[in-house]
Parts: C-alpha cells; structure tokens; sequence
C-alpha cells in the first residue's frame, strides 16, 4: 500500500473510506488492478463494485463514493424479500414444474431454456428449496415439499453429525492404505459394506475385490453388530489364499468396531473412507446397487438364508463385465488361482 492510501482493508465488505479512495483513484485514471492492489482488495471485488454502483445519469458514468455506499446498505437490508415472493409470473411457473416432479435443479436450468430472454425468470435451485422449507417464507406451499423425491416434510443437512464413528478406535484413514491399491493391477484388495433392510434392522454384508470385481456376500440372520461381522469377515477372507488378501476398505460404519481382530486374526490390512466419501469405495457402491435386484431395499433381509445368498452372488459373478473386456468376475478370479484351487468362494456364513 503507497503513503498515498491511509486506508485499511475493512473485513469482507467494503467500507465508506474504502470507496471514497476507489472514487479518488479511479478519477486519476488508475486501472482495477492497481486500484485493488492499492487496497489490499481482490480485482473482482473492484470490478463489481465499479459495475453495480456507477451512476448512469452521467456520460460518461461516474463512480460516487456516497451514492455506492448508499446503495450498498440498501442491498445488505434485511430480511430480503423472496424474488418468488415477488414475482407471481416466476412463482406460478415453479410451482406448475414441482407438481410434475421436476426437481429444483431442473427447474432452475429449465427457467433458462424455457425463457431465454426474459431475466426475471431465473432463479436458482437452493432459493426453490429455501422456499418450500424455511418457515416464515411461505413463497411456495409447504405441501409442494411432497413432489420433491425425498417426500420429506423437513430438510435433512446433507452433512449430519450422528455419532456413527465416535466409538470406533484405532481406525487406519484410507489415506494411508498402499498406492497400489488405486490402480487396480495388483490383486486381493478389497471393498466392503452393509445392505441394510427395513428400518435398518437386518442386513447383508458385502465383499468386493477391486482387479475382478468377484463378490462374496456374509450372511448376517440374526445380528448385524460388530461382533458378528467381524466373525463373518475373518471366516470369508481366511477361506481364500494369502495373495488374495491384501487389504479391506471400509465406510466409517460402527458395524467394524472389531477392525483390529479382523487384520490379526485374517491377516487382513483394514481402512476406513473419508466421512461422506462412499466414492472411495466405489466398486462397492456400484456392486451393492446390483445386488439391490435380489434383496431390493425397505424388505425383512433376515428372511434370506444362506443358500439364497450363495445363488445370488453366483448369478451375479457369472455376469460378463466391460471393464473386465467381457470376462466374468468368477472367470477372472480363477485366472488368479492355481488350477487345484476352487474358482470361486460363492458365499460366506
């Protein structure tokens, strides 16, 4: 900052002497950037200040220190009045697309295709949101919340803090799992996760190996709890060769609080995902939504016995797959094997 400028950075907003010496400089012909530099500023922060507060009564426009900060108090005046609330034309149109089951998103982007030229037609998703869901707004029915695809009457953050991974100790972040891993080219690594039924009171664990994609899948009939996963992991993964067991990825669930029985007693490596991370196991994810077409969701999982189970997973590694240039999981887990090794491990109890 020159000696020239007294004037100190005010926080995130810009303040009255700020834009006195904005007004100073750009009238001695300075650009944005040296202006912003002479600030402490970012140069968008001049550049949209210089377009949202000149004064178009003048040719060419000026900018007025006084006049901008006016403006500026106007606009940070709250509470703010909705643009649905204000405009019945933009508020009739959202409400006609959410009774159709088109969601917010969709009718923000679909306002921009349908009205290419008329501004007031525009509004984004999260202001559709806050007006079906903030109390006190009323710019959209409340009912309307039943057209979204949750059906819920209030909003769930998307980010929720439950408690689910306080408990477990001793976790190894994925952040720390080999390198080899990513690439897939090194065999007996990993992925696992719960299939939960209705209410979440019965489950089905699954096993995923990250190069074939072959799936095991634990049978969990009468508690899905640490204890019993933990058994049903180490006696699925000591079934198989030691080459084949490098490693388990697992979400932040307390179902493996028993992590550190299972890398002794199996000789099994364990890490844990990222909160809100289910991409870093993504061959899971991908797998338990095809075993969702033999054990659909919100259904009693406990009612299935283990050989309903063995015939699924054998169905389901017996599909050819792209990725695997149409070989199928259970062909290329044999071609991991020595010939006098079975081909496959169909379920697990």
């Amino acid at each position: 900052m020159s000696p020239l400028s007294l004037v100190e950075p005010s926080g995130r907003y810009l303040s009255l002497a700020e834009r006195e010496e904005i007004m100073v400089l750009r009238a001695g012909g300075s650009s944005m950037r040296a202006i912003a530099h002479e600030l402490g500023r970012a140069p968008s922060t001049i550049s949209r200040e210089l377009s949202r507060n000149r004064s178009v009564r003048r040719a060419p426009p000026r900018y007025r220190a006084s006049l901008a900060n006016s403006k500026a108090e106007a606009r940070a005046h709250r509470p703010k009045a909705s643009k649905l609330g204000t405009c019945p034309r933009l508020r009739a149109e959202v409400q006609r697309m959410l009774t159709v089951k088109f969601s917010p998103e969709q009718i923000s982007h679909r306002l921009v295709v349908d009205f290419p030229a008329d501004l007031e037609m525009r509004v984004s998703h999260e202001t559709i949101y806050q007006a079906i869901y903030v109390q006190g707004r009323g710019d959209l029915r409340r009912d309307l919340a039943k057209c979204l695809r949750t059906g819920r009457a209030l909003r769930r953050p998307r980010r929720r803090v439950d408690g689910r991974t306080e408990h477990i100790k001793g976790k190894v972040m994925i952040s720390e799992r080999p390198a080899e891993v990513a690439d897939r080219a090194v065999p007996g690594h990993w992925e696992g996760d719960l299939i939960t039924g209705a209410l979440n009171k019965s489950a089905i664990g699954t096993l995923v190996e990250r190069s074939t994609r072959f799936t095991m899948l634990l049978h969990l009939p009468d508690d899905h709890g640490a204890e019993a996963v933990a058994e049903a992991i180490i006696s699925a993964m000591t079934a198989l060769p030691a080459q084949l067991r490098r490693s388990l990825t697992w979400d932040q669930g307390i179902e493996l609080a028993r992590h550190t029985t299972v890398a002794v007693v199996a000789d099994l490596p364990v890490y844990f995902c990222d909160p809100h991370s289910p991409w870093q196991r993504g061959t899971n994810e991908n797998t338990n939504g095809l075993l969702r077409q033999y054990f659909p969701k919100a259904t009693n999982l406990s009612k299935y016995t283990a050989e309903d189970l063995a015939a699924a997973v054998a169905e389901l590694n017996a599909r050819p797959r792209k990725t695997l240039g149409w070989r199928t999981p259970a062909e290329a887990l044999a071609a991991l094997l020595s010939t006098d090794q079975p081909t496959g491990v169909a379920t697990a109890p």
